[in-house]
């Protein structure tokens, strides 16, 4: 049997990762030989003396292995680097699981992940159930975003929820296995051919929209995405950037990925049209409120001037030449 890594991306969350370790211990001889490799993104605390010391003191030096990287590259690129690290170690292996640093891995994860990629050729990606602290089930499976989307989004309206079902990003959970647009890479296992057909991850998004272009390129390639009902992780969301803090500002960073997303994706035609209908979706929320018609549910969770924001970003971006840069690159690559 070739064997499975699980790939976990530590930036100042070393007690965070020891728990996460921790839950997969009993599911070691599922990885087939394989290991769990956890990479550093230059932490500059006391994460990497905090693992160490547990692999040494718990004993699971023989399946776990931390590598130190030199900076602080994003997800992208500390995933990329555990890539290089499983296919030294094992050039035929059979897949990649993703797990972010502040999650617990529930019994027979990775046996659940394996078994359906294995039971669907096709399958190149393969996203577990997210489960809150609480046990509340998350959404983990989603449609690709796309200008109507954002309009719904920000619109919050139910008739136009309606209208617009087929493109509604993140959509109820279901308990259900199903094929789906794309899954969250807090916990998503990818096939090695995948891999090798697709490429690994854009080293250009920092953090957030990296696993929805991975899963975009994967589609183009003809694999599909499968969200898997019975795998499932415990997600402490927020616990590593905070980004789901009630009234917080989102970082920059949110709306750098975005925008390249939008532009590899939909070109600048597609992200101008994204901006337009977003800004005509808030502005729908906004006068509702203030008359009196509704739109205040999710109003306590909202991030602080996001669309104010996003239009700032997005302009000086393309003040900068970024968005004719993008759309170069997305030239040469449909070429």
């Amino acid at each position: 049997m070739t064997p499975i890594f699980v790939l976990i991306v530590n930036y100042r969350t070393g007690r965070l990762v020891v728990d996460c370790l921790a839950s997969l211990e009993g599911q070691v001889g599922d990885l087939r030989g394989g290991r769990v490799i956890v990479v550093d993104n230059d932490s500059r605390d006391d994460s990497l003396d905090v693992l160490r010391a547990a692999v040494a003191g718990r004993g699971w030096s023989a399946w776990v292995e931390v590598l130190a990287l030199p900076r602080n590259g994003g997800f992208a690129y500390g995933n990329n680097a555990a890539v290089r690290r499983a296919r030294e170690i094992s050039p035929t292996f059979h897949s990649v699981v993703l797990l972010n640093p502040d999650t617990l891995a529930r019994r027979g994860l990775v046996a659940a992940l394996t078994r359906h990629l294995d039971a669907h050729p096709q399958a190149g990606i393969a996203g577990a159930a997210i489960e809150s602290e609480a046990g509340r089930r998350e959404i983990s499976a989603h449609v690709m975003p796309s200008p109507l989307g954002e309009l719904e989004g920000a619109a919050e309206l139910g008739v136009l929820s309606r209208l617009l079902s087929r493109h509604v990003v993140s959509p109820p959970p279901r308990d259900v296995s199903h094929a789906c647009d794309w899954v969250s890479g807090a916990c998503m296992a990818i096939r090695r051919e995948a891999l090798e057909a697709v490429g690994v991850f854009d080293e250009n998004y920092f953090l957030y929209y990296e696993e929805v272009d991975f899963c975009w390129r994967a589609a183009r390639a003809g694999w599909t995405c499968w969200f898997v009902a019975d795998a499932r992780v415990v997600h402490f969301e927020g616990a590593v950037t905070g980004i789901k803090t009630a009234r917080r500002r989102l970082p920059a960073y949110w709306f750098d990925s975005r925008r390249r997303f939008f532009l590899k994706s939909y070109g600048a035609a597609g992200l101008l049209a994204a901006d337009v209908l977003r800004c005509l979706g808030r502005a729908s929320l906004l006068l509702r409120r203030t008359l009196g018609l509704g739109g205040r549910r999710n109003k306590q969770h909202e991030s602080l001037r996001a669309t104010r924001d996003l239009i700032a970003s997005d302009f000086r971006a393309l003040s900068r030449g970024e968005w004719s840069r993008v759309g170069r690159e997305r030239g040469r690559a449909a070429s």
